[in-house]
């Protein structure tokens, strides 16, 4: 299998659109599965994606199809749909992968390629290479014919379920995004999240504001010098956790500067100076995906890995309570738990073991 059998994109959500459109773009046979056709009415009846901002054109399409079947054909399939579906997606894919396969997760948060392996052996697939990367557009979905792609990220890390499978699909994947560095492991990738650090913190200091679903720019309103002291907390919480599973963060700044080029020297400047985080309106309500995701993907997972390793990280789980109390859901039983993972009854050392901690899978680009 090749990838001249095809790549799949399965979601069909703005980041989906926009690595479909990537791929496209570079000449690649891309096929895309989403389960509601309507809302890509447009794209499906022309076979092409319409893709406007940083990223311009009309780019064709092999494909649009619901039905997950023609799966069975695609080399490569990459996913791109909310982490919260991961476990449904998991089981759905499952009849129709095949030996030699790779899953490539988009936006995974914190240990989702662990999550999605453990899933699939679970529905009963066959063995294949799962490995992950972060979002890598600011991307929305522009009516049911295209895009609107406000930034590419410039860099971002790669990890998987195993460092066997990170080490046969690096090059492949840095070669189509070549913004792409290898992770010590899924722990490190996870953690260089800037969205799982900021989301929640924010929105907490404007609980109100988004209660009642008035306007306000969630970044550049959203934030002032004493808020960003609880981002900052939380990143420390981060970067400890990170520490104790051989792993190292780089600050949040830098994080900033080379997802988008800002080379600010506070964290309220740049997230000031972001371009592609100018304009985006905070949630107009607490369950919004853009924080539930990450309290059950990120902050739930965290927490648990805390726990194990004996760092405390009281910033992170006074955010789940809250969120928890506020929207009537125990986040700690929903969320990403160790049973998900497939290490439920695991201590800390035997969660290092299958990690690989601190163990390098390749070299770091330069």
């Amino acid at each position: 299998m090749s990838v001249l059998d095809g790549i799949g994109v399965v979601g069909a959500g703005g980041e989906g659109r926009a690595v479909a459109a990537h791929l496209a773009a570079r000449g690649l046979p891309v096929h895309l599965y989403t389960r509601d056709l309507e809302a890509v009415g447009e794209i499906a009846r022309r076979r092409e994606i319409v893709a406007r901002g940083v990223l311009d054109g009309r780019f064709p399409l092999r494909e649009v199809s619901a039905d997950p079947a023609g799966l069975a054909g695609r080399a490569v399939v990459l996913v791109a749909t909310v982490t919260t579906a991961y476990p449904e997606v998991a089981a759905r894919l499952a009849p129709h992968l095949r030996p030699g396969q790779v899953v490539v997760l988009f936006s995974s948060k914190l240990c989702g390629s662990v999550e999605f392996a453990h899933a699939l052996a679970a529905a009963g697939a066959p063995a294949v290479d799962v490995v992950e990367t972060d979002a890598l557009f600011a991307a929305r979905p522009s009516g049911t014919d295209g895009v609107t792609v406000l930034g590419a990220k410039g860099w971002n890390l790669i990890s998987g379920s195993s460092a066997a499978a990170v080490a046969r699909r690096a090059g492949l994947l840095r070669e189509w995004f070549p913004m792409l560095e290898v992770a010590r492991n899924p722990v490190e990738r996870g953690l260089h999240d800037f969205g799982a650090v900021a989301h929640v913190p924010i929105a907490l200091a404007n609980l109100g504001t988004i209660d009642r679903a008035e306007e306000l720019l969630f970044y550049v309103e959203g934030v002032s010098a004493r808020t960003i002291a609880l981002l900052e907390r939380t990143e420390a919480e981060f970067a400890a956790v990170a520490r104790a599973y051989g792993a190292r963060l780089l600050p949040m700044t830098e994080v900033l500067d080379r997802y988008y080029g800002c080379p600010a020297t506070t964290l309220l400047d740049a997230l000031r100076t972001v371009k592609p985080y100018r304009t985006i309106a905070a949630p107009t309500s607490l369950d919004h995906r853009f924080l539930t995701e990450d309290i059950r993907s990120t902050l739930v997972p965290l927490q648990a890995l805390a726990r194990c390793a004996g760092v405390a990280t009281p910033m992170v789980d006074a955010a789940i309570t809250i969120m928890s109390v506020l929207g009537g859901e125990d986040f700690r039983r929903t969320g990403r738990t160790l049973r998900r993972l497939g290490w439920d009854g695991l201590g800390y050392d035997e969660i290092v073991h299958r990690l690989g901690a601190g163990d390098r899978v390749a070299d770091r680009a330069a």
